[in-house]
């Protein structure tokens, strides 16, 4: 390794996956040359080692804790459409190299694929907060006791408070076919609080939670404090709510984590494979009107610390800001590098993996909705009767047409444009493309999502970022339990 390699941000996961294994720079052409026959397209080998830690509290007492290292190849060959991979967790050359000609095989004719010469390196940024499998068992207990004590402090009617601490460190090389060669750190922590209270006989729980590609500092007590807040006040908000009115009428979504309605209902029919394939909505509607004058949504996978963003994919290429609707108009989609090939598209940075043992899909990072002109309060004055939610749990999305069911798990009515009562049991029901088009207002009060968010597509789950502004949508159906 070079010495100018060694004294970057990248050293540290390529000095542990290469160097600790007796792997160099000449062993990754042998490999990728056997990866590489006629008709190949592309080869890539993909090193990861993931380190996770987790302490879970409940009951007034520290339930248990978890850790563990996973570590493996995955070596991969596209031909046209096809891709097949073989992957290892034996850093062995001997297993490797079988890897690699089972993988290649898929390749049986057409041009030759030239080997590189020699890797190009590429430098990227150190990350703004160190990894957090440098804080220490007693910092991660100290983080959970505390917010278990602040939830029980704060009301008589808390019942019971579970924590959860969860982090990774993912270190990951790329190294593919046209010689480049990457590596990277990638933190990731998470707190969970759960509160669970009774009145009069009745119970009701809810969940908030926070975390950030970042260690133990990005836990300020300001931060748990405010997730403690809101996991209490979800859950006394159900304990109060009367139950929800069914029919259509309009619905303000509030800032932030309602941006996961975007996402699932939206987000994934603009995803290349589905573009390619033809079974997105969005299909062949690029320079048209998709959604009402105003609405811009964008995919940004570099903003610092989110949930979602990487300095590169999975398969090595940078993450960037990927305009998809400006003002209504479908401008763009996500791609990797296969989709975007086949389409004849530039590769935008959003091929993710789940880990080396799965094939790089196209994913959204974080994913946005920018912010309007409107005063929020403007917005609630100008429904008669409606519904504002500004929290979800759960829900169920046809990713290929964007017809959804989401549960609101904190949502109020709207009379005459002031927010009233507290209500439960309500689903929003829908169309993403089609909400999209009834969307008159939209708020100035863009935020992101707490850094929770969790992506599920073909089996395999990744960390995601929303974000949006207060925004009125016209005529959603609303699943209740009572006529409205």
């Amino acid at each position: 390794m070079s010495t100018e390699m060694q004294t970057t941000a990248s050293a540290s996961p390529l000095v542990r996956l290469w160097d600790e294994n007796g792997i160099d720079r000449n062993d990754a052409r042998r490999l990728l040359s056997r990866l590489a026959r006629p008709g190949t397209d592309w080869a890539d080998l993909y090193f990861q080692e993931t380190t996770w830690r987790s302490w879970g509290f409940e009951e007034g007492i520290l339930k248990g804790g978890g850790f563990s290292i996973d570590r493996g190849v995955g070596l991969r060959c596209v031909s046209g459409e096809k891709s097949a991979l073989a992957y290892t967790s034996n850093f062995d050359l001997t297993a490797l190299s079988a890897c690699a000609d089972r993988a290649g095989s898929i390749a049986s004719s057409g041009r030759s694929a030239v080997i590189p010469s020699e890797f190009r390196p590429r430098v990227v940024p150190a990350l703004s907060m160190p990894a957090p499998d440098t804080d220490t068992a007693e910092e991660q207990i100290a983080i959970i006791e505390y917010a278990e004590k602040k939830a029980r402090s704060l009301d008589p009617r808390v019942e019971d408070v579970c924590v959860a601490y969860q982090t990774e460190c993912d270190r990951v090389v790329v190294a593919a076919l046209d010689g480049r060669l990457l590596a990277d750190e990638r933190p990731l922590s998470l707190l969970s609080i759960t509160v669970r209270v009774c009145s009069n006989g009745r119970r009701e729980r809810a969940t908030a939670s926070g975390g950030a590609r970042a260690g133990i500092g990005y836990f300020t007590r300001e931060r748990i404090d405010r997730w403690v807040q809101t996991a209490l006040d979800d859950a006394l908000h159900n304990l109060e709510a009367d139950p929800a009115p069914a029919g259509v009428m309009p619905v303000v979504l509030g800032p932030g984590w309602p941006g996961i309605l975007l996402h699932e209902a939206v987000g994934h029919g603009l995803e290349g494979d589905l573009i390619r394939k033809g079974t997105s909505v969005f299909t062949g509607m690029t320079g048209e009107r998709v959604a009402s004058p105003g609405v811009t949504v964008v995919d940004d996978g570099t903003l610092p610390g989110r949930r979602g963003s990487l300095h590169f994919d999975d398969e090595g290429e940078p993450t960037q800001r990927t305009v998809l609707i400006e003002d209504g108009i479908l401008t763009g989609f996500m791609h990797d590098l296969t989709n975007a090939r086949l389409l004849g598209a530039a590769p935008t940075g959003n091929g993710r993996r789940e880990s080396y043992a799965t094939l790089p899909l196209p994913r959204m990072t974080n994913t946005l909705m920018l912010a309007g002109p409107y005063d929020p309060r403007e917005i609630i004055a100008s429904v008669d009767r409606g519904i504002y939610a500004s929290r979800f749990r759960g829900g169920q999305v046809d990713i290929t047409n964007g017809q959804f069911v989401f549960n609101m798990s904190r949502a109020w009515l709207i009379e005459k444009g002031r927010i009233t009562r507290p209500i439960k049991g309500a689903m929003l029901i829908g169309s993403g493309s089609q909400a999209l088009r009834h969307i008159p207002m939209i708020g100035n009060d863009f935020s992101l999502d707490e850094g929770a968010g969790q992506c599920g597509k073909d089996g395999q789950h990744v960390p995601v970022g929303v974000g949006m502004p207060t925004v009125r949508i016209d005529s959603l159906t609303v699943g209740g339990t009572r006529a409205a």
